[in-house]
């Protein structure tokens, strides 16, 4: 390795350094100070004789004195079985006390793109335990569904609860039990979250099929860059090596979209919209679409990306950019937080475009989507008469409407409230549902099948004003 001493200039996260031989893109660095403290980087620009360097652990320290030297290969991730139940940081180095990570293999972080042709079509159901998601947004397993909250928002504890209870449920039939695992990577988190994250795996064993990074907020912001691809490298490697159903949660994406920016600025780049890179819809596909499932390849990687959008504004460029590249969104409602739901999901904007063709015959009901349809359709209807009720009243409403009412106001209670430790399997959040629809008169399920309402409705959950609702 040819080493320099010919740094030019040191500007936040960056370092400048001449050469004199051609430096390949995203090749990793280490920087020797003076005092023999050694920094890993990469390449992040490079041109005739001139490199630009992110420094992972910060360039406090380094000056002109500083020694860098070309490693000649990319970052990689080392991956193994092994590494299920460990915890590492937001660069890859194990933090839990264990031991040295032996690795099967060493991946490149940055990753392949998955080639169209070789996609298999998502269409498989994951439960999450959670009825506003299993029974209105469904999840389906290589679909990336990123999960929308806003600052003080309990997103955290819904994303240890999925965390904790995501499986794939068995088919039919057969016998081998499913091996399912969960990629946890924080970015930019407070060390009393990072403490609240560890408990909460630990009580509850998901640490046994987990694999954790933590890139903490006083960690380098240039870290947070890596944490995520480091993430999906594990994933790749155990879905389609090891045939696992991967499932990846990425928090906070609005940190990594921050540490982007943040970079931008020390490289003097033309700002996009509100400061934020040009390039920023892009890089953020990198990581997205890593998810997927592949033909002739038994294992999946779903993600679920959470992000807390700036003033609870989803028109922000993090929330718009990432609804375009993913398909669909779950959000988290400050209101219904006010009103100690839990998980507080609003399931009228939200939304999973693959859920239609993870349902049906098999695994869960075939109902399943008609009475997700009409669930939808009478919580929205008694959503709007809150408004309406609120200027003239109940008592000027009809009894159907006031039918409508209670509705919208049990559905947040008991469908939606379930607490963050109830784990409901498909056929329980289905029958919650059957429940609440029976409130209605048969007349109003116009989404729902008949066969199905002959099968399902339960006339004793039928008010005695029903009838004049009816009339």
């Amino acid at each position: 390795m040819k080493e320099y001493r010919t740094i030019t200039e040191i500007s936040g996260p960056l370092v400048f350094a001449e050469v004199d031989e051609p430096i390949g893109y995203d090749e990793i660095v280490e920087i020797e100070t003076p005092n023999g403290d050694v920094r890993r980087g990469q390449v992040l620009e490079t041109s005739d004789g001139l490199v630009a360097i992110q420094v992972f652990e910060g360039t406090t320290g380094i000056d002109r004195e500083s020694s860098v030297r070309f490693i000649g290969e990319t970052m990689k991730m080392p991956v193994t079985e092994d590494l299920l139940g460990r915890v590492l940081d937001g660069s890859g180095l194990p933090i839990d006390g264990g031991p040295e990570i032996v690795p099967d293999e060493r991946h490149d972080i940055v990753g392949e793109a998955i080639n169209p042709f070789s996609r298999d079509y998502p269409e498989e159901f994951i439960q999450t335990g959670i009825s506003a998601i299993d029974g209105m947004n469904t999840l389906v397993r290589g679909q990336k569904l990123p999960l929308f909250s806003g600052s003080g928002l309990p997103h955290n504890d819904l994303a240890l609860q999925i965390a904790r209870q995501a499986t794939v449920p068995e088919e039919e039939g057969e016998g081998e039990e499913t091996e399912f695992a969960v990629i946890f990577a924080a970015m930019g988190i407070t060390q009393e979250e990072a403490n609240e994250f560890m408990a909460d795996f630990e009580r509850t064993g998901a640490l046994e099929r987990s694999v954790v990074f933590m890139n903490l907020a006083d960690d380098p912001a240039v870290e947070r860059t890596v944490t995520p691809r480091l993430a999906l490298t594990t994933a790749e490697y155990l879905a389609f090596e090891l045939d696992y159903h991967v499932l990846v949660i990425l928090t906070d994406m609005t940190n990594y979209c921050e540490a982007l920016r943040e970079i931008g600025a020390a490289r003097e780049e033309v700002p996009g919209r509100r400061g934020y890179p040009g390039y920023m819809y892009t890089d953020l596909a990198t990581l997205y679409e890593r998810a997927g499932r592949i033909q002739d390849h038994e294992g999946s990687v779903t993600q679920i990306p959470i992000l807390t959008m700036p003033s609870d504004d989803i028109t922000h460029p993090i929330p718009d950019l990432t609804g375009y590249i993913t398909e669909g969104q779950i959000l988290v409602d400050r209101d219904l937080h006010s009103k100690g739901i839990e998980p507080p999901i609003d399931v009228l904007p939200s939304l999973s475009r693959l859920m239609d063709d993870g349902i049906g015959e098999g695994l869960t009901r075939a109902d399943h989507e008609d009475v997700s349809n009409q669930l939808y359709a009478a919580y929205a209807e008694g959503n709007d008469l809150r408004d309406l009720a609120q200027i003239v009243g109940r008592e000027a409403l009809s009894d159907l409407d006031n039918l409508y009412l209670d509705f919208a106001d049990r559905f947040e209670e008991e469908f939606v409230e379930q607490g963050y430790e109830t784990n409901r399997s498909i056929e329980d959040t289905l029958d919650i549902g059957w429940e609440l629809l029976s409130m209605l008169p048969p007349e109003e399920l116009h989404r729902i099948d008949e066969e199905y309402i002959e099968e399902h409705y339960r006339e004793g959950e039928e008010p005695a004003q029903v009838e004049a609702a009816a009339d």
